[in-house]
């Protein structure tokens, strides 16, 4: 046991003392810095809850306050600004006003001050006075041929007929050779004329200025009668319409190649009509008579179809080679068909020539509903031609009908993007607003009734007034064809009036109108096509919307694609003839040809059309057209083209045949002759040989046509300086090609030679492009020195194709298609360089 004594060891004693104060010293002092610490955060927490300090939350309010009043500082001023510029505006309108009001009022003042001096006779030109001298000896020959001129006082008191100028301007009805020359006189008289030819005596008052008085009077004043009489005719018959009997209605048949067109009107005709096509396209018009007893067969399963209320006598569908030549036939202006069938492929939906007939049938205000063919083809269909189609529908799988209506709907769509409301014929509550869709199958023959149901009742009810029968002739020549034992017939749409056996006929002719006489009027049996071979039937009349087949004389140059006109009597010939000729000629007129390009030959004036729009969009050129047969005359004006551009030395003969001396001919001169009963086959035809041809040409000229291009040596990159120079350079601009002379032109236009190789990364080329680093051999042109980089040329000197006028001329004429716009750019920049003119 041991025992410390605190007095003994007193040292020991206060420094432990000692520590243990400090200790307690050091931990009170941590306990307050704790204490402090939490207190600072505890007031910083209470700073955060409090928010921002009032200081801070009034200078925010300031800077609001000063911010909305520069806002509403800056709004007043756009205001005043604004209201600044519309008085402005409207001063400017009002001074518009009161200078337009101005001018109106000085011109008036002008023009009633010219028509007081005309009256007074003071304001006449030269060539009125020299009218007026020629007026005066005109009527001095009327009265010296008997024609009385009364005295002015003679002169009745009513309003003159003609006392208006412009109302007596010759019209496009009046026929050609008759177009009266208008006088030029102040004198007012009536003048009484006797016509000798139908016995009656007629007085036109009016200034001589209006009065109308034809060279060689006597025998023209009788055609011009002719002509009037010709006019109240038709006039009268088209007055007397009765809206109680209607014809039959034109149906056109219009669509995309290989959509069914010919193959839905073989289901309805029980024919194979189609088979027999050249490469199964339709190439002609043809016209198919369908009978009432047809319709009603066809569509004796269709649901709510009142057989009893048909009123049409039957149909006239026309089968048309696309759409081309719905647009060329016309008759004075209108189209010949009354409705039209768009027939669209299910499984394609709209093609590229679906769209174009339907903008033609929009442009020309023509009605039509839509079959959608081949749904046949759809998965799994079950055909049942002897239903209704609604009631087919119903009866697929589910999978069928589910890819129907996805398909349908895709083709609604389609037609919703060409600007037209579409829909399902049984969904169609508004005919006239919506386009009616048929679910049909050629190849089966569903829907084929519903399709004519709904044919009848749409023209039978919104066609009425325009299917009213009508005794004026309205009829189109389609096709001109030799037959076997009969000769020369042409196939005629007969749309109204009546063509009889023994009556005097007008056709338009390559020479000129024909007239002859009708020999035999055949029709073809119910359902046959007019086009084909056919045992006929032959009537003395036919009357109301037919496909009728003429006998005649002198048929051989007969125009399809005018109207046929009847002559009742023998003096209205040749007032029709004009006609005719007046309508040819502007047809003609209407087709504008080049100065270069080929000459087409076509079979009828509507092929012949579709052919030019063909060539038009594919960029074709031509220079020359006529319809019939090739004779010697069309290859020597297609021979000119020899002088200016010897590719376009050729004659695209569509459906027309080659007589063996043309054909010799054109061997002869160099002419070529392509000829194809398909349009696509002679065009393709006519694009080999303009491939072959410019092949041929661009080798000819390969060492004549100089391609622009601009280099920048790269002097690092100099391999070999003299014969030949080797070293790298830069595409600047153009395009370099091997066979390029090149040259300096800062030095005076040296040559430096011509580039016969380009490697790229160590690969021969035959050329590079504008941007490309390329290593070029260059030698010299033979029978020149060679040159040499450092002494002839610089690394500073800008290289450039040579070029000449006979190479521009190469490049223009055979290599047009490998030059690009930044190319003839360049080329008119060398030009200047090289001053070529």
């Amino acid at each position: 046991m041991c025992i410390y004594n605190i007095s003994e060891s007193p040292k020991h004693s206060c420094s432990s003392f000692l520590c243990f104060s400090t200790e307690e010293a050091e931990g009170d002092k941590k306990k307050k810095d704790k204490k402090k610490k939490k207190g600072e955060k505890e007031e910083k927490e209470k700073d955060k809850k409090k928010g921002p300090s009032k200081a801070t939350v009034r200078a925010m309010q300031e800077a609001l306050a000063k911010m909305k009043e520069e806002e509403e500082k800056a709004r007043r001023e756009e205001e005043e600004r604004q209201r600044r510029l519309e008085e402005l505006e409207a001063q400017r309108q009002e001074q518009e006003r009161l200078e337009a009001e101005r001018k109106e009022k000085k011109k008036q003042k002008d023009k009633e001050r010219k028509e007081r001096l005309k009256k007074e006779g003071k304001l006449l030109t030269k060539t009125q006075k020299e009218a007026r001298a020629r007026a005066e000896a005109t009527l001095r020959a009327l009265q010296a041929q008997g024609v009385e001129v009364p005295s002015k006082d003679a002169m009745p008191k009513k309003k003159p007929v003609y006392s208006d100028k412009r109302k007596k301007k010759p019209t496009a009805q009046t026929p050609e050779g008759l177009i009266p020359t208008p006088i030029s006189c102040s004198l007012y008289v009536p003048v009484i004329i006797k016509d000798e030819t139908h016995r009656s005596t007629h007085t036109v008052f009016g200034t001589i200025q209006s009065v109308h008085i034809y060279a060689h009077f006597s025998k023209q004043s009788g055609l011009n009668c002719v002509f009037l009489c010709v006019q109240k005719r038709r006039q009268e018959n088209l007055k007397n319409i009765n809206f109680d009997k209607l014809r039959s209605p034109v149906v056109c048949v219009l669509g995309h190649v290989d959509t069914g067109k010919t193959k839905i009107l073989d289901k309805l005709r029980h024919t194979h009509v189609q088979d027999g096509e050249a490469g199964g396209i339709t190439q002609q018009i043809g016209a198919t008579n369908v009978p009432l007893e047809t319709i009603l067969e066809q569509t004796k399963m269709v649901k709510n179809f009142d057989k009893e209320s048909v009123k049409v006598p039957g149909m006239l569908i026309i089968d048309t080679p696309g759409h081309e030549s719905f647009s060329n036939l016309r008759n004075r202006g209108s189209s010949l068909c009354d409705i039209s069938i768009l027939v669209v492929d299910i499984m394609h939906g709209l093609e590229p020539q679906t769209i174009e007939s339907i903008n033609l049938l929009k442009e020309k205000k023509c009605p039509f509903i839509v079959a959608l063919n081949k749904i046949d083809r759809l998965y799994d269909w079950k055909k049942s031609p002897d239903t209704d189609v609604v009631a087919t529908l119903k009866k697929q799988k589910k999978n069928t009908k589910d890819e129907f209506d996805e398909r349908a709907k895709a083709v609604i769509v389609e037609f919703a993007q060409q600007g037209l409301n579409a829909a399902l014929f049984y969904e169609n509550k508004d005919p006239r607003t919506f386009v009616s869709l048929v679910p049909t199958s050629a190849h089966s023959g569903d829907g084929m009734g519903n399709l004519i149901a709904l044919l009848v009742e749409l023209t039978q009810t919104m066609l009425a007034r325009r299917l009213a029968h009508c005794d004026e002739l309205r009829a189109q020549v389609m096709e001109v064809k030799a037959l076997p034992g009969m000769g020369t017939t042409i196939d005629v749409i007969l749309i109204n009036g009546c063509l009889r056996e023994g009556e005097t006929i007008i056709v338009p002719g390559v020479d000129g109108p024909i007239v002859t006489q009708i020999r035999g009027l055949l029709l073809p049996p119910p359902l046959k096509e007019l086009r084909v071979k056919n045992p006929y039937e032959k009537h003395k009349e036919v009357s109301t919307a037919q496909g009728v087949k003429i006998l005649g004389k002198d048929l051989e140059k007969t125009l399809a694609g005018l109207p046929l006109l009847v002559a009742h009597k023998e003096d209205e010939i040749p007032v029709l003839k004009d006609e005719l000729i007046r309508e040819l000629k502007q047809t003609l007129n209407a087709i504008k040809l080049e100065e270069k390009g080929v000459y087409v030959q076509a079979s009828t004036l509507g092929s012949l059309e579709a052919l030019l729009e063909f060539l038009r969009t594919s960029k074709v050129p031509y220079a020359g057209i006529n319809i019939g047969p090739v004779h010697k005359k069309d290859v020597m004006k297609a021979s000119t083209m020899l002088e200016h551009d010897p590719q376009y030395a050729v004659i695209l003969a569509f459906d027309v045949k080659i007589e063996r001396d043309s054909q010799e001919l054109a061997d002869s001169l160099g002419v070529h002759v392509f000829s194809a009963e398909i349009i696509y086959h002679l065009f393709d035809a006519f694009t080999k040989y303009r491939e072959d041809y410019k092949k041929q040409k661009q080798d000819e000229f390969k060492h004549i046509a100089v391609f622009p291009c601009k280099l920048r040596i790269l002097p690092q990159f100099i391999f070999n300086s003299r014969d030949p120079i080797v070293m790298g350079i830069t595409v600047d601009a153009g395009v370099l090609r091997t066979g390029t002379p090149v040259c300096v032109p800062s030095k005076g236009f040296v040559d430096i030679g011509i580039v016969t190789g380009i490697e790229i990364n160590h690969k021969s080329v035959e050329s590079a492009k504008k941007g490309q680093e390329i290593c070029v051999k260059i030698e010299p042109i033979p029978g020149e020195s060679p040159k040499m980089y450092g002494r002839h040329f610089e690394a500073v000197d800008i290289i450039v194709s040579k070029i000449t006028r006979q190479s521009i001329d190469a490049l223009k004429n055979w290599f047009r298609d490998e030059m690009q716009k930044s190319d003839w750019q360049l080329i008119m920049e060398l030009k200047k360089t090289f001053e070529i003119i």
